[in-house]
């Protein structure tokens, strides 16, 4: 029958395709093995369903549209080889154990709470990376300020702790998918458009009026270029293992701004993101976190910085701004970054 001479109340409900698991603009979309299986797996449970649908075009869109979503987060997706990461320190795909409780660091779309599988870009799993075994940390969250105490690092496998009604009950590392996902994020979380992870977990109630304030980097499940001393890449490596004093080389960016006088406004840095240049990098920070942007910065000079935890290639440039921007830290640890400009 054609449609046109459907009544209205005849017609079937058109089904809502659900969004995947939340993923910030520009993070990239890491994986662990088993979880880009279990996202190919899902895509094959799909294709059977596509098929039985047959000539129902409702079911079949949907359908369609669910596989769309799914293709792309497959073809988007980064799988981590945890055989390369440092066996005692927290990164992505570890098991950790912490006040008692057992989780590990998954993707987006492998992450179940409930289940002890907690997203890379969520509060606690950013406040565990970097951390080691007898390691003290502190976690803002809706019930308080809570002490977490790092008890045990690992990558083998070891027995998840599952949620049920609050109560932690112990789990095997068996990970039961549904077809679908449900966004495991908060609507806060969904309309914020930064495209960097590292300040998502921002408690806002804390924020008070008055200037803004400089925060370096702090993204260590971001993977960096490793360079030689003549800035080719000759590798990659994740910004928590670069601090480890394993001193691989890898590009920063320092800035000087000063105003018209050639007072010295502030000094800001950041690493060089995988695959762009220098100039491109402090660009789009620049107008990222200082909100400069249609001025050119100049190279003053390149050099390597060597400390007892890392090894940088350092570009140096300087702009000349009379703006009002973002106040950097104090102390002898961030004046020591600029020491040699």
């Amino acid at each position: 029958m054609s449609r046109g001479f459907i009544k209205e109340g005849d017609q079937e409900e058109i089904p809502r395709v659900p969004m995947r698991a939340y993923l910030p603009s520009g993070v990239p979309n890491y994986v662990t093995k088993e979880g880009l299986e279990a996202l190919k797996e899902e895509l094959k449970n799909l294709e059977t369903e596509r098929l039985k649908a047959g000539d129902n075009y409702i079911m079949a869109n949907f359908i369609d549209a669910t596989m769309k979503l799914l293709v792309d987060r497959i073809n988007s997706a980064v799988e981590v080889d945890l055989s390369k990461a440092t066996k005692d320190t927290v990164s992505f795909g570890a098991w950790v154990r912490y006040n008692g409780r057992v989780v590990r660091i998954v993707g987006v779309d492998e992450a179940d709470v409930n289940k002890g599988l907690i997203s890379f870009i969520s509060p606690i799993a950013k406040s565990l990376l970097g951390k080691k075994a007898g390691e003290f940390i502190e976690l803002k969250g809706t019930k308080g300020l809570e002490k977490i105490a790092v008890e045990e690092v690992s990558f083998e496998p070891m027995t998840l702790t599952q949620m049920v009604y609050d109560k932690p009950v112990e789990t095997s590392t068996t990970i039961e998918r549904s077809p679908r996902r449900i966004i495991e994020e908060t609507p806060e979380q969904i309309v914020q458009k930064q495209p960097i992870v590292e300040d998502n977990d921002v408690d806002l109630s804390d924020k008070a009026e008055g200037p803004r304030r400089f925060e370096p980097e702090v993204n260590g499940i971001e993977f960096l270029p490793v360079v030689n001393e003549r800035g080719n890449i000759v590798g990659r490596a994740m910004v928590v293992e670069l601090h480890k004093g394993n001193k691989m080389l890898h590009p920063v960016v320092h800035l000087h701004v000063t105003n018209a006088k050639g007072e010295a406004v502030g000094r800001y840095w950041w690493h060089v993101a995988f695959g762009d240049t220098p100039e491109k990098t402090l660009k789009r920070k620049m107008a990222e976190t200082l909100g400069l942007s249609g001025v050119e910065p100049k190279l003053k000079r390149q050099y390597i910085r060597e400390s007892k935890t890392e090894k940088e290639l350092v570009y140096v440039f300087t702009v000349v701004s009379e703006e009002s921007l973002p106040i950097p830290p104090e102390g002898k640890e961030y004046s020591d970054l600029f020491a040699k400009d």
